[in-house]
């Protein structure tokens, strides 16, 4: 079956649970939904730029996608609207979205190499999104910005030739430590301060911002979560009414566990025998190994625990620039 209707280059694809239908974003400036029985379009949503990624909650009511401008929007499919528009960095190309599987966690990645990290918060009438944390990853262009299933690690990678894990476990142990050190500080009358986000400086390629762009909307009961879709729909990418005020990235108490000495979450393991870009990843269903792809032609698997390769595969002709991983042990 084709599915017939982009006009430039299919950045990111993503499949219904239950296979109904499909998500495609595009750098044509659209992100377009197919049901997969019958190879029509269903929706059309339009961002004023090229589209580099898109994922789908795990509701299946919503669509998370990210653009070349720096905007990070969320589309309810039952209304469809686009009910929050995110700019964590503007005019800073967003090169991947993710979100958790149990949809607490929202997550992108610019192409400077920094992650922003938004809590989401699904109220009786509202959901809303609360950035919780930044930082750099890499210092280097960044591809792929990748949360585990079990939502404990963060998984990116680059093109600096590595993918590198952090964790967002309170009770990861050098976390604990921290914390407990930390806290008998506090008892001492010897707080360490929080890590902060950097303010920005001029001409800074690497700068992070504090004040992202956060516009909350009411979304709509309805969030089509039975898979079935509506006639289609054209829907352009402006931003929500009722914007909120421009929201900071503050450290918070809720967040993941920060190393006070990086100012990042616990970098867990850097994966870095990759010969050139690392464009993709994937988790096992167990969260315990990561599969990376890379320019290099090879694909790698990885048991995160020990940081070694468990298998390398060859036979690509040219670089591997995405993967996909059919994990058997996951619940069916």
């Amino acid at each position: 079956m084709t599915f017939d209707g982009h006009t430039n280059n299919i950045t990111g694809v993503a499949f219904h649970c239950e296979g109904k239908w499909m998500v495609t974003s595009s750098e044509d400036g659209t992100v377009k939904v197919w049901d997969t029985r019958t190879g029509s379009l269903q929706r059309n949503y339009a961002h004023k730029s090229p589209v580099n990624d898109v994922v789908i909650h795990p509701n299946q009511g919503e669509l998370i996608s990210g653009d070349r401008a720096g905007i990070v929007r969320v589309w309810d499919l039952g209304e469809s609207v686009c009910t929050h528009q995110l700019i964590p960095e503007e005019d800073v190309a967003v090169q991947s979205v993710s979100v958790a599987s149990d949809g607490s966690l929202l997550c992108a990645g610019n192409k400077k190499g920094n992650v922003y990290i938004w809590r989401m918060i699904q109220d009786a009438e509202l959901t809303r999104i609360v950035p919780i944390c930044t930082f750099q990853a890499h210092k280097d262009y960044l591809t792929r910005v990748l949360l585990s299933p079990d939502v404990k690690h963060l998984a990116t990678c680059s093109a600096d030739h590595t993918a590198k894990v952090w964790n967002l476990d309170p009770d990861f142990p050098p976390a604990k430590m921290a914390a407990i050190t930390a806290a008998k500080a506090r008892a001492n009358g010897r707080e360490s301060p929080a890590p902060e986000a950097k303010e920005p400086v001029a001409n800074d390629p690497v700068a992070s911002p504090t004040s992202p762009k956060v516009h909350d909307l009411h979304v709509g009961a309805d969030l089509g979560r039975s898979g079935e879709l509506n006639p289609i729909t054209y829907i352009r990418g402006n931003a929500p009414a009722n914007p909120e005020p421009q929201q900071t990235f503050p450290v918070q108490p809720d967040g993941p566990p920060m190393d006070m000495t990086t100012g990042t979450p616990f970098l867990e393991t850097t994966l870095a025998n990759h010969q050139r870009w690392v464009w993709d990843c994937a988790f096992s269903a167990d969260s315990a190994y990561l599969v990376t792809v890379s320019s290099d032609h090879y694909a790698r698997l990885w048991e995160l625990a020990s940081g070694q390769i468990i298998r390398q595969y060859s036979g690509h002709h040219r670089g591997a620039v995405c993967v996909a991983l059919n994990d058997y042990s996951e619940p069916r």
